[in-house]
């Protein structure tokens, strides 16, 4: 009997102690699991349970009943199960907001999709490009050689050619830079290798009569041939630039009392402008003859189209002819027009000045001062002008404009249409 008295308290205490333990505010408390004695059962409340995600879809069930979620813990005190049931409710927490986290990360980075979505087609447009470039690569090599095969003289000649123009374009700035010092034997050189050139590329093609180009005739070629047709408007304009270049080597032979430096330099601006202009002119005949050209004359609708390109070609060329002219009219008022850079200088300046122009650091030759009051040769100033605005030792603004051409350079643009 006592024993069976004693075993009714400790049923009667142990329902107690879970009745109060189901009654706490505490949202996740143990109770101990009847069926296995080292297991542990929370009772979730609805309110949290709501809050809580649930693996898969959301933070909590919407019901309103109370959920147990078995923990399995090892035999120990009652300090173990503490323990645990805290982080059981740590790591249920750290849930929820991991996953808030990972939504709210999914929907920035699904707005820098949309944002980035063009820019990574693009790039993937052109790596494909690129692909395609490197896979393609062999045959473009391969029909590039089958191209140099066939008009190898073409090229050769080209390349003679721009050479040439090089060689003389730089020998002549050289000679015009030293002045005084200049080489008579090398310029009149110049002249005659200039004018072997020509007449070695007019003998080589004499069948296609490349001279009538010069006097704005068409040479006799394949008019509906384009290639022919832009290999001859290179070599014409080669030609002329040659011409002109030949004319600037004959004014280096001028002695120097016959024509200052600075009326030379005017000379070697007046000749380029109007080799340019006359470069801009010469190809008019071939391109109108190419655009206008028809196998079939007879049919009126290609005619029709030719005609229009070819007039369409001739409002572009006078377009650009009127800003040439434009400033072939400044390049002769300024040749009309006496060029003075400073005032002559004293004897007394010169001497406070060392009597030494610090440009090419001789004595001074026609010494000229400028506004600033430093003191240069009038040759020394004059050719620093070509290239600058200011004076060069203080940096002060003496001229308003820069006078191109006049150190006797040639254009290296080659006039195609």
């Amino acid at each position: 009997m006592k024993l069976r008295a004693q075993y009714d308290r400790e049923a009667y205490s142990e329902s107690r102690r879970v009745l109060k333990l189901r009654d706490s505010p505490d949202p996740m408390q143990p109770e101990p699991n009847p069926q296995e004695g080292n297991g542990l059962s929370l009772t979730l409340q609805p309110e949290l349970l709501a809050r809580m995600p649930a693996p898969g879809t959301s933070c909590g069930p919407e019901t309103g009943e109370d959920v147990r979620v078995p923990i399995a813990s090892s035999p120990g005190p009652t300090g173990g199960r503490g323990a645990t049931s805290r982080r059981a409710r740590a790591g249920s927490h750290t849930q929820c907001q991991s996953h808030s986290h990972v939504r709210a990360h999914e929907s920035d980075s699904g707005e820098s999709d949309l944002e980035s979505g063009e820019s990574s087609s693009s790039v993937s447009e052109l790596r494909y490009l690129l692909r395609w470039m490197k896979k393609s690569l062999p045959f473009v090599v391969i029909l590039c050689a089958k191209l140099v095969i066939e008009h190898a003289l073409g090229l050769a000649v080209a390349v003679g050619l721009f050479t040439t123009f090089m060689y003389v374009n730089k020998s002549i700035q050289t000679q015009v830079f030293l002045h005084d010092r200049r080489i008579n034997l090398h310029c009149a050189w110049l002249v005659l290798f200039l004018t072997s050139c020509s007449l070695h590329v007019f003998y080589t093609f004499n069948t296609q009569s490349l001279y009538r180009g010069l006097i704005f005739a068409n040479p006799t070629i394949d008019s509906q041939n384009f290639w022919e047709v832009l290999w001859c408007v290179g070599v014409i304009n080669f030609i002329v630039k040659f011409i002109f270049m030949g004319l600037k080597c004959l004014l280096l032979l001028v002695p120097s009392p016959l024509m200052a430096y600075q009326r030379r330099g005017q000379w070697y601006m007046l000749i380029e402008e109007v080799g340019q202009v006359y470069q801009m002119i010469a190809p008019v005949p071939l391109w109108f003859r190419y655009l206008v050209s028809y196998d079939e004359m007879d049919n009126s609708v290609g005619l029709t189209l030719g005609i229009l390109l070819a007039l369409l070609y001739l409002i572009m060329k006078l377009l650009g002819l009127y800003r040439q002219l434009g400033s072939l009219q400044k390049t002769f008022r300024t040749f009309f027009s006496p060029e003075v850079n400073g005032a002559p200088a004293s004897v007394a300046q010169c001497r406070e000045a060392g009597d030494m122009c610090l440009i090419c650091q001789a004595d001074f030759k026609q010494p000229r001062v400028l506004v600033c009051q430093h003191i240069f040769c009038e040759e020394c100033i004059a050719q620093w002008f070509k290239q600058e605005k200011t004076c060069p030792l203080c940096r002060t603004v003496i001229t308003d404009k820069v006078h191109k051409w006049k150190d006797g350079a040639t254009s290296a643009y080659l006039q195609i249409y």
